[in-house]
């Protein structure tokens, strides 16, 4: 069972119709739009799939008896909470792209619990995932450590060409706005990057590093000429996106850096991973991973495996390893 049909939760729904051994059976999303229509139609399919979608998740559970429910609605893990309950009371496992989720930091811990404590209650697993945080940032590092003698310290780099990501995106990063519109939407957190610092404290968890702090700090990156996207233009001397840097302290030292750009324009997209250690290791991605593409990805791919963890609140870290499937 779907539950969020934007952009993500769409692409999610358009791979599961084409996987063999997964059935949609429900769905359900808040849009006046969507309610009442098939989700095939709702997610550009090309074909119906006979089943409407609806806007109570209980409803929709007791009418079909999912065995687990995709939730891809908001990055906000106190927003989504009740979403989570809803489910979890019925007893349906959970794979969610709420990037809150992937790794709880302290500020929600006890949502994390909650989750926790329901899931247990109910005898299944839950797990946060997508490409960033749930992979190219934090899964990622952490496996290739595997092959060191000795790690020092950990950096990686995400790059990105906005234009080819969905609008929701761009607007989450500032596109085309004014240098003080883009700051002051900083300070209300509705331009930023979810998830560094969750990344960051699941590779110092991974890696046994107890950190001092941990600092997140986002710039505008301005457009020096005219760029376009499908969705936006963006005049030159305004925000084509952001600058934003995780830094986990150990002994006062920097020994986790996470340096993400996602700019409109940009001339080259990448992700990279340096480890200092024995050996030292230099892993580049290049053309780098598609967000949106690959968060349905991991999404999908994780399915087999939240049915088959242990009961309770799973991270990337802990649950077994997930790899496609056809």
């Amino acid at each position: 069972m779907h539950v969020g049909l934007g952009p993500i939760g769409a692409g999610v729904v358009r791979q599961v119709a084409a996987r063999k051994g997964l059935t949609i059976v429900g769905a359900v999303d808040i849009d006046p739009a969507k309610v009442g229509r098939d989700v095939g139609e709702v997610c550009g399919i090309g074909r119906r799939l006979k089943v409407k979608v609806t806007d109570d998740i209980a409803r929709t559970i007791k009418a079909v008896r999912p065995d687990v429910a995709i939730l891809c609605t908001s990055s906000s893990l106190k927003k989504v909470l009740p979403e989570f309950e809803a489910v979890l009371k019925l007893k349906v496992p959970i794979v969610s792209t709420t990037e809150e989720l992937a790794y709880p930091v302290k500020s929600n811990r006890a949502v994390a619990k909650k989750i926790d404590a329901l899931a247990k209650r109910a005898r299944v697993s839950v797990v946060g995932t997508g490409v960033n945080p749930g992979f190219t940032m934090d899964a990622l590092p952490i496996a290739l450590t595997a092959v060191c003698g000795r790690v020092d310290a950990i950096a990686v780099d995400r790059v990105q060409d906005a234009r080819i990501r969905r609008l929701p995106f761009q607007k989450k990063i500032g596109a085309g706005l004014t240098r003080d519109q883009f700051l002051e939407k900083v300070q209300d957190g509705s331009v930023r990057h979810v998830g560094l610092a969750e990344s960051i404290t699941m590779i110092a968890d991974a890696m046994g590093w107890k950190l001092d702090r941990v600092t997140d700090e986002i710039e505008p990156k301005i457009a020096g000429a005219r760029v376009t996207s499908e969705f936006l233009t963006v005049e030159s001397g305004f925000v084509c996106g952001l600058i934003q840097d995780g830094v986990g302290y150990r002994k006062g030292k920097p020994i986790i850096t996470l340096h993400m750009e996602a700019y409109l324009g940009a001339p080259e997209s990448y992700d990279a991973v340096r480890i200092s250690g024995d050996p030292p290791l230099n892993m580049k991605i290049a053309g780098g991973v598609h967000g949106d593409v690959a968060t349905a990805s991991i999404t999908v791919n994780s399915i087999p495996k939240v049915l088959q963890a242990a009961p309770g609140l799973r991270t990337m870290r802990d649950m077994a390893l997930p790899s496609f499937f056809p």
